[in-house]
């Protein structure tokens, strides 16, 4: 009777281990997207139900974007979407992450917005300038002022979430701020006359997005990366044709809370990278043309302000090959 009985609960415990595995594998793989045009072009495959029709558990959540930063950190996320930089920060932190598709480069979307009487960087020069410290527009204001032939110690850095910017620089606490659109925009529309005086489209490939997943995950579900890849692939071209982009920036403007022709400005500022193109971004290189040159640049950066203190090596961090399987 006992031999029976704890066959019978071994036996229970096995079902239940079977079960458990089961359910985690068709757990549906999590994916953090934000406030960004690279990042919101995704509700265009998630509203034409191109995701589902691929077979794919995948779910999108919407986020802040320092908090989905946090979360992926913490290990709540399969996947996130995420400037390069940002990788290495939270990586850096433990959170690592492996970018295995480009989404685009910052075309002019990411950008330094100063007040009327701020004509150019020079003008910074004694100011205060409110950026998030440590993410991508604090890269930009650094990269605008050393072409500017100045440095940090010429501003003083106000830390202020990139959300709440445009408060910031309507408050007239600050000379210029630091953010990437809508943000940006909001911000001049807070302060008439405000204007960019720096953007991202005078250092194309200085901040790129990408799609970076956890290890364990693409480990284990590399072949359905493969496929989101690809869907992918199908959204840009869908966003950049002309016979269906207004279907697509109705779709993106919605999930912003913009109107369609407000969205559709937005376009240009972000340089939305097909597959063909994110594959020649993957090859190696020290410019900023590659994803690779890209990076170092931004490790150099996050270790000089002390964002983190070791260095990180770009390679760990970056896969092509997943890009270059959704190609065939």
């Amino acid at each position: 009777m006992h031999r029976t009985r704890m066959f019978s609960v071994a036996f229970g415990f096995a079902l239940s281990l079977i079960a458990g595995i089961a359910n985690a594998a068709q757990a549906p793989l999590k994916i953090g997207y934000s406030d960004w045009p690279g990042f919101v072009a995704w509700q265009v495959a998630i509203d034409k139900g191109w995701i589902k029709d691929a077979g794919l558990n995948i779910t999108f959540e919407w986020f802040d974007y320092g908090a989905s930063l946090d979360a992926f950190g913490a290990g709540k996320l399969d996947g996130i979407l995420i400037t390069n930089g940002d990788a290495l920060v939270i990586g850096a932190g433990g959170g690592k992450g492996v970018m295995v598709m480009l989404t685009d480069y910052s075309n002019g979307n990411d950008m330094i917005v100063g007040k009327p009487n701020i004509k150019t960087m020079k003008d910074l020069k004694g100011q205060k300038v409110a950026v998030e410290t440590g993410l991508v527009d604090h890269l930009l204001l650094l990269d605008g002022l050393v072409k500017a032939g100045m440095s940090d110690k010429d501003v003083t850095v106000i830390n202020s979430k990139t959300t709440e910017t445009p408060q910031v620089l309507a408050s007239g606490q600050v000379a210029a701020i630091g953010a990437w659109q809508p943000n940006s925009g909001q911000a001049m529309k807070a302060v008439p006359g405000a204007h960019p005086i720096y953007t991202s489209a005078e250092a194309p490939g200085l901040i790129y997005d990408a799609l970076s997943v956890t290890p364990a995950s693409l480990t284990a579900h590399r072949a359905d990366w493969v496929k989101l890849i690809k869907i992918w692939d199908r959204t840009v071209h869908y966003i950049y044709d002309s016979k269906t982009q207004d279907d697509a920036v109705a779709i993106m403007s919605k999930r912003d809370g913009l109107t369609p022709a407000a969205y559709k400005a937005f376009l240009g500022g972000t340089h939305l990278l097909d597959l063909a193109a994110g594959k020649k971004a993957y090859q190696k290189g020290p410019g900023l043309d590659s994803i690779y040159g890209s990076t170092e640049n931004a490790d150099k950066f996050n270790v000089k302000y002390a964002v983190y203190k070791a260095s990180q090596k770009a390679d760990p961090y970056l896969d092509g090959s997943l890009t270059a399987a959704a190609m065939q």
